[in-house]
C-alpha cells in the first residue's frame, strides 16, 4: 500500500546532492559516519576484519563528523589489514545527508553497505552471502539486512526492534541505483535514510527482505525531542513540493496520540512525533531553529 501511494504521488520525485561517483574498482564499500564513540567503531571494525571476504574485495571508507580527531583518524593505523580510509570533512557538520553523500563520493565498491558505529555484524559470512546475492539477481536495486535488537548499550528491558527498515545501520544499494538518485539529501540533519527511502520507493526501485543476513543493533531510544525536531525542519526545507510535505508531516506526527501510551516504544516513538511536529512547523514558517542534532 505505502509503495502504491507514494508511486502515485511522487511522479517526479527530487533527486540528491551527490553527482561525483568513483569509478567501480572493488565489489562493496562498507561506509561509516561517526563521531566520537571509537570504542564502537573498534567492535565493528574488528566485525569486519574477521570477515571471510577477500580483504582486496572491499573497501571501508569512515568519516568523521565535527572535524575528525587523532583517535578517529587513528582507526584506520589499527585495522591496517583492512583497505581503510579516514576522511574528516571541514564543513557541513552535523548533516547527516551531507556526511553520507561524503562517504559515498569517495566509495569504490560497486556495492555500497551502509553502516552505523553501534552496528555488530557476528556472522563471518555476512559481505559474502550479502554480495551473492546482489550477484544471482541482477534486477535487486536494494538489500534489507533483518535488524535485531542489542542491549550493549541500553538496558535490557527495551525489547524491541524494527526487523526490516530502511536504515542506514546496515543497509545495502547498488552505487548505480544511487547515482540514479544522485544520493542523498544534503540538508538533512537525520532520517536521510528515510527520504531516500522514499525516492527509492516513488521512482520503483527494487529491494528485497534478507532474512538470513543478520545485525544487532541498540533499540532507538528518545530521552528528548531533539533528534525529531530536527528532522521535522529537515522535512520542512526539504526539495519536496508543499502537498508532499504535508502529507510526510502527518506521517511524521502519527504516533502523537500514544504519548501517554505505557508501552515504552509507543512513548519514544510519540516523543520523537512531537519534536517532529515542532521543527516542522517552526520551520515552515520561517521561525528560528533550535541546535542542529547529531
Amino acid at each position: 500500500m505505502r509503495d502504491t501511494i507514494l508511486k502515485s504521488i511522487l511522479k517526479k520525485p527530487p533527486k540528491g546532492d551527490l553527482f561525483d561517483f568513483k569509478k567501480n574498482q572493488v565489489a562493496l564499500s562498507c561506509v561509516f559516519i561517526f563521531y566520537k564513540r571509537y570504542d564502537l567503531m573498534e567492535t565493528i571494525l574488528h566485525n569486519l576484519n574477521s570477515q571471510c571476504f577477500p580483504k582486496n574485495s572491499f573497501q571501508v571508507v569512515i568519516v568523521e563528523d565535527r572535524g575528525g580527531s587523532i583517535q578517529g583518524d587513528a582507526l584506520s593505523g589499527k585495522f591496517s589489514d583492512l583497505n581503510i580510509e579516514y576522511y574528516a570533512p571541514d564543513h557541513g557538520w552535523g548533516k547527516m545527508g551531507f556526511m553520507r553523500n561524503f562517504g559515498l563520493s569517495k566509495a569504490r565498491g560497486e556495492i555500497i553497505l551502509f553502516l552505523d558505529d553501534d552496528t555488530v555484524i557476528g556472522d563471518t559470512k555476512f559481505l559474502k552471502t550479502l554480495c551473492c546475492k546482489f550477484d544471482q539477481d541482477p534486477s535487486i536495486d536494494g538489500i534489507m539486512p533483518k535488524g535485531q535488537a542489542s542491549f550493549a548499550l541500553i538496558k535490557g528491558q527495551y525489547f524491541f526492534h524494527d526487523p526490516f527498515f530502511f536504515t542506514n545501520r546496515c543497509m545495502a544499494y547498488r552505487k548505480k541505483c544511487l547515482e540514479a538518485l544522485n544520493g542523498f539529501d544534503s540538508n538533512f540533519v537525520g532520517q536521510e535514510d528515510v527520504e531516500l527511502a522514499i525516492r527509492f520507493i516513488a521512482t520503483g526501485k527494487k529491494a528485497i527482505k534478507a532474512k538470513d543476513l543478520i545485525y544487532y543493533h541498540p533499540p532507538l531510544v528518545y530521552t528528548d525531542t531533539a533528534k525529531g525536531y530536527a528532522v521535522g525542519a529537515s522535512f520542512a526545507s526539504s526539495k519536496y513540493s508543499l502537498i508532499i510535505k504535508w502529507l510526510l508531516f502527518i506521517n511524521g506526527i502519527r504516533w502523537l496520540p500514544l504519548y501517554f501510551s505505557p508501552v515504552l516504544k509507543h512513548k519514544f516513538m510519540a516523543r520523537f512525533a512531537l519534536g517532529f511536529f515542532k521543527g516542522f512547523i517552526f520551520k515552515l514558517f520561517n521561525k528560528k531553529t533550535r541546535v542542529i542534532y547529531h
